[in-house]
């Protein structure tokens, strides 16, 4: 069987070692980028299962390697930042990284969120309607929930449909609003968290525990699927 590859873009040695150790315990393999110079051309050579990617790179800085690697590849990008600024952190998921976690981090919670990427972009997250608690009816632009169809808004649909198409992806509130297309001329930043009060609401009207949409502190959210 093939090993993938996680590509390890990190200039600090203890913390890549850390991150390669964990990653060849996981069944992948480990390359490893002290700077930013060489990692564009290689994404191109030999394109990685995901690439955990640091923030703050000699060479070549993380959000210039991000968006010059989403000019060609959807390689699934942990960003890795120490800035923990919210401005910091929504630059990050804007540019094109899937994810992201601030230093100090756990190893394993990295190691977690690389094996969720990896899923979700080799299509591995479960298919089998009979087994999802819900089903998105595009035609007629509705949600069904446990079997009940959700009285939602245009707009509410429109989200809801984004995360769920997309199960642990953090949405910023600015990726939210452009998913409504000409109905965000009239919505803001406060509005994406009305809408989500709503979409909760009418979820817990189906089933009272479901806990399936996060908030992502200072960022945005997540559909827990």
């Amino acid at each position: 069987m093939t090993v993938r590859t996680v590509f390890v873009v990190e200039d600090d040695p203890k913390i890549a070692a850390v991150l390669a150790d964990y990653l060849r315990a996981g069944g992948y393999g480990a390359r490893v980028f002290p700077d930013g110079r060489a990692v564009v051309a290689a994404v191109r050579a030999e394109p990685p299962a995901a690439m955990i990617l640091d923030l703050g790179l000699p060479g070549m800085d993380g959000m210039a390697i991000c968006a010059a690697v989403r000019a060609f590849s959807a390689v699934p990008i942990l960003m890795l930042t120490a800035r923990v600024e919210q401005a910091d952190r929504l630059a990050g998921l804007d540019g094109g990284a899937d994810d992201y976690v601030c230093k100090p981090f756990e190893a394993r919670e990295v190691m977690a969120r690389v094996n969720a990427m990896i899923r979700r972009a080799e299509g591995r997250v479960t298919r089998d309607a009979s087994a999802l608690p819900w089903v998105i009816d595009e035609d007629g632009q509705r949600v069904a929930w446990r079997g009940t169809w959700l009285d939602l808004s245009p707009s509410e649909f429109c989200i809801l449909a984004a995360m769920v198409r997309s199960p642990g992806r953090v949405f910023t509130r600015d990726q939210l609003l452009d998913r409504l297309g000409t109905r965000a001329l009239d919505s803001g930043d406060r509005a994406i968290d009305s809408h989500m009060k709503n979409i909760r609401r009418k979820i817990a009207r189906v089933e009272p525990d479901a806990a399936c949409v996060a908030s992502v502190y200072g960022v945005g959210y997540r559909f827990e699927g």
